[in-house]
């Protein structure tokens, strides 16, 4: 197996609340929360910015909020109100937390194999400050995409994943992502990942395929479409878990066609959609704005 040799780097990129921290709350719906909650937050000093919630049933059923709030050190105060709101959320409430100083990007690594159109997008995106993120490493199982992807000072890992037996390159994927990285993002990389492989890894997966899913399987789908007289394509993001293409779904969306486009025009607008749909996604993960439930999301965008 080659690898490129290159360190993976955590650099800052410029992100929209430099100031800002984010608290994720979820748990048995109950009276009293967002009180607690914002008179917490109010006695270490901090302005809330934006607050979002949902409950399924008010009465006892699952609850979520995400708030935002400004301070003006994180990194002094933030512990001290972790530490509040564990003693508060935690054991008057019986509520999980997370809580999370803004200003640090989320670290990713992209995932991808020849198709470039997803991962090409995320670059330029990431590169005009228009996703709060750390692109900390591409991987791919194809050199093909290493010059474009250096031409944005992202390093770039060649890692060959051949046959059926993907544990050397599963092996190798750990070794480059173990510490180094928040997320992965798998941007079209045609590679089944192990049920070992996903827990090992310990971090959100998120993938992009298109939405004839289950039923244009297999290779060609835009072709099958096409026979079916399709007039609607679409993509889908969602979380990766070890039964394939069924983990909680982050963001879908459609394009029309008719029956004067052929397979190529499906795909080139399946493309389009692909793109916008991921680029959500990994934008709204990297602002703690999706909130897994069991085999669903809750999403603030």
């Amino acid at each position: 197996m080659t690898v490129t040799q290159e360190t993976p780097t955590r650099t800052v990129t410029r992100e929209s609340a430099p100031l800002h921290a984010s608290l994720i709350v979820k748990g048995r719906d109950r009276t009293g929360i967002v009180a607690s909650v914002g008179a917490l937050l109010s006695s270490h000093g901090a302005n809330i910015v934006s607050l979002d919630q949902y409950s399924d049933n008010p009465q006892g059923g699952a609850f979520f909020q995400r708030t935002v709030f400004s301070l003006d050190n994180p990194q002094a105060v933030l512990p001290a109100i972790e530490h509040d709101l564990r003693d508060r959320l935690t054991t008057d409430f019986e509520l999980e937390f997370m809580v999370r100083d803004m200003s640090l990007p989320k670290r990713v690594a992209i995932f991808a194999s020849k198709s470039d159109h997803c991962l090409l997008d995320l670059l330029w995106r990431h590169r005009r400050g228009q996703l709060p993120v750390t692109v900390a490493m591409v991987i791919s199982n194809h050199p093909d995409t290493a010059e474009e992807v250096r031409s944005f000072g992202i390093p770039f890992f060649h890692v060959p994943s051949m046959g059926a037996d993907k544990s050397a390159a599963e092996a190798e994927h750990l070794r480059l992502l173990r510490g180094n990285v928040d997320f992965v993002v798998l941007a079209r990389y045609m590679q089944i990942l192990s049920g070992d492989f996903i827990k090992q890894v310990g971090v959100p997966i998120i993938n992009i395929h298109h939405s004839f899913l289950p039923a244009f399987v297999g290779a060609g789908p835009y072709a099958k479409a096409k026979e079916r007289g399709v007039k609607l394509v679409g993509a889908t993001a969602h979380y990766v878990t070890e039964d394939l293409d069924e983990g909680p779904i982050i963001e879908q969306d459609v394009v029309r066609v008719t029956h004067a486009h052929n397979a190529a025009d499906l795909q080139r607008r399946g493309a389009d959609v692909e793109r916008a749909v991921l680029s959500r996604a990994v934008e709204w993960h990297s602002q703690d704005r999706v909130i897994r439930h069991g085999n669903h999301t809750i999403v603030f965008a």
